[in-house]
């Protein structure tokens, strides 16, 4: 299923912000044989929509590819591909001997970097992908390791409430003769100098991370760390829906709320072969728990009534009675058999 930005708002006021074409700083587009390109040993992206790609496959096929491939020298005459896969693959299929290239010398660090950038700004990237990739672009401009990157964003945000909480309570503060004094910051009736360029604000981490998103432009940090960042701590079967754009994020973070992997994997299929929108997923998931509940009260009463009934028959006097004994020598009978069963 294709992502448009109709179904991706945070795409919508999108803006390129670095040159992923490779044409700054760079010479005028040549031909060069496709067999010379090799791909990188570390992809930014790993899935492409079958569909999108034979769209692209076949406009290549009528009209050539009108944007060049960005590539980098490598060893052996070789050239390392940097921008352009979807492209790349399509010569590919198409069985093309030379593609247009834009050749750019770049370190290791800084072709990643523009590659990552390439993926982030296409409208068609799923947003598993698009999380990771900012993750992966994060780690690079922080110097940091992918791991550490989402608590480094947890700590920023708990800073920014603190900060955020504290300047809120210091403009209640008293500002005129006749006020009464206020306690909202340490106990103190004075209004405390708090430095707005302190912590959070002024921490190098936080204007890194600030900077890599305005440069996107596809949302706030703070808002990648509220809705998107919980995106992978879903089960692996609801990302890898996710990731070959099988569904939507709202939809698949519904359905993970199921915790049984087997009747969540059958609701998945079907949700995603029926097309239910998320209206319908959450109805049926509620109903599936409402059901799930009736049974395990009808279960505990089934219970309670046996715990009930045998407190009262080792009280009753019905053990003297020969007749009433050879009835529940009977019952005891049935029910051995059916507890051997199991």
């Amino acid at each position: 299923m294709r992502r448009t930005k109709a179904t991706q708002p945070l795409k919508s006021k999108i803006e390129v912000p670095w040159d992923t074409t490779g044409v700054a700083n760079a010479g005028s587009p040549q031909s060069m044989p496709l067999d010379q390109i090799v791909l990188p040993p570390t992809q930014p992206r790993r899935y492409f929509e079958e569909s999108a790609l034979k769209q692209l496959t076949e406009s290549i096929k009528q009209h050539g590819i009108l944007q060049p491939l960005l590539v980098r020298p490598v060893a052996d005459g070789k050239h390392e591909l940097v921008a352009g896969e979807r492209r790349y693959r399509a010569a590919q299929e198409l069985a093309l001997t030379e593609v247009p290239v834009v050749i750019k010398e770049l370190d290791d660090n800084a072709a990643f970097q523009l590659a990552l950038v390439e993926n982030l700004l296409r409208e068609d990237l799923n947003p598993v992908e698009e999380t990771e990739g900012i993750l992966q672009l994060l780690a690079l401009k922080l110097g940091r390791s992918i791991q550490e990157v989402p608590p480094l964003l947890y700590r920023l945000q708990r800073l920014e409430n603190k900060a955020s909480t504290l300047t809120h309570n210091v403009m209640g503060a008293p500002d005129g003769e006749g006020d009464e004094p206020t306690h909202n910051v340490m106990g103190e009736t004075e209004t405390p100098n708090l430095n707005l360029n302190d912590e959070p604000l002024a921490d190098p981490d936080l204007k890194i991370v600030e900077g890599v998103f305005e440069g996107l432009g596809l949302m706030t940090w703070a808002s990648f760390v509220k809705n998107r960042l919980p995106l992978l701590n879903l089960p692996e079967d609801i990302l890898d829906a996710l990731r070959d754009g099988s569904i939507e994020y709202t939809k698949a973070k519904a359905i993970a709320q199921i915790s049984q992997l087997n009747e969540r994997v059958e609701f998945l299929e079907q949700a995603i072969a029926q097309n239910w929108s998320l209206s319908e997923i959450k109805q049926r998931i509620s109903e599936k728990k409402t059901r799930a509940s009736n049974s395990q009260t009808e279960s505990n009463n089934y219970k309670e009534r046996f715990t009930v009934a045998t407190t009262k028959l080792k009280k009753s006097r019905i053990w003297s009675d020969p007749k009433k004994r050879k009835q529940i020598e009977k019952l005891l009978s049935q029910i051995e058999a059916l507890t051997s069963v199991e």
